[in-house]
């Protein structure tokens, strides 16, 4: 007997290749499964005019989808994995993840110059308060320009000369077949990703076991261990968005050991702090916890609120 699955997700080209990616995925594990995409506007496609953490947060991007789920007019919903809370509403949880892409950022400049290249004083659009800390700890001089949207209207900015260049999820310019604007791939000495970066997740209502079974089939544990570990240590530090955090977990080749990379920062820069920690992947949570509890400790007492 076949049956139809719902899928919920923005609307962005982006976000509709993401939900693709994961029904193409269901469809060829499981024969007798047809699917049907929704989608949905939420308030951070909605709102543009102003930086996300002045707005609610990157919970902004997931909420009205996650309603779905729970009223049921939808059976499972797809996230860029960055883009998800770190603490699930009750009744929901993410089943499933697909491989990951590439995890870095990517800088896109109008005239070609690489970073550290930029001319003094250059403007750099972000929204990112975590890439913001990030430039101007490395760029005191940069100035840092609010720039909001999808990939397209970014790229627009950047031509309409709002900036002298801005900064992209690889991994989304990647599913976009962009990968030729890219001026500089930016590792992650130089600017640490995202919790959950490149990551694609399924989240479904944790009661539905049917559902959840079906993706079982389709998630890649290696994803789900290593943004797994990046969301444990944000849980530990709890930030709020206001928090510059950046978060990158690898496996070693034989899948046995869990290096987690974490970093904490003021939003301008002034202080910034990277630690490192690896573990057995068995041992990997907590490890990711108590890395987590070491860089809220080196910020010291009232910086998370």
């Amino acid at each position: 007997m076949t049956r139809t699955l719902r899928i919920g997700t923005r609307g962005s080209p982006l976000a509709v290749i993401q939900a693709e990616a994961v029904g193409n995925a269901l469809m060829r594990a499981h024969a007798e499964l047809s699917v049907a995409y929704r989608v949905v506007r939420t308030s951070g496609d909605r709102i543009q005019d102003r930086p996300l953490a002045e707005v609610g947060g990157k919970g902004l991007f997931t909420k009205e989808i996650e309603h779905g789920l729970l009223d049921g007019t939808i059976d499972i919903a797809v996230h860029s994995m960055k883009d998800v809370e770190t603490f699930l509403p009750d009744g929901l949880c993410i089943a499933a993840m697909l491989p990951r892409e590439d995890p870095l950022d990517a800088l896109l400049s109008k005239g070609g110059a690489r970073l550290d290249a930029l001319p003094h004083g250059a403007r750099i659009g972000t929204s990112s308060i975590r890439r913001q800390a990030q430039l101007l700890h490395r760029r005191p001089d940069l100035r840092i320009v609010p720039f909001r949207g999808n990939v397209e209207t970014r790229l627009r900015k950047l031509e309409g000369g709002e900036a002298e260049a801005t900064l992209l999820a690889a991994a989304g310019l990647k599913r976009l077949g962009r990968l030729g604007i890219i001026t500089e791939l930016l590792d992650p000495e130089t600017i640490l990703p995202a919790a959950g970066q490149g990551a694609i997740g399924i989240e479904v209502r944790a009661a539905d076991g049917a559902t959840r079974s079906l993706l079982a089939a389709i998630d890649h544990p290696e994803t789900t261990a290593c943004v797994g570990a990046e969301r444990t240590m944000l849980a530990a530090l709890d930030g709020s968005c206001r928090t510059p955090i950046g978060a990158l977990a690898t496996l070693d080749a034989a899948g046995a050991t869990l290096t987690l990379h974490g970093l904490v920062a003021r939003p301008d820069g002034t202080e910034l702090h990277r630690r490192t920690q690896r573990a057995p992947l068995r041992d990997s949570a907590a490890m990711a916890a108590a890395l987590g509890a070491e860089l809220r400790s080196l910020m010291g007492e009232g910086f998370f609120q």
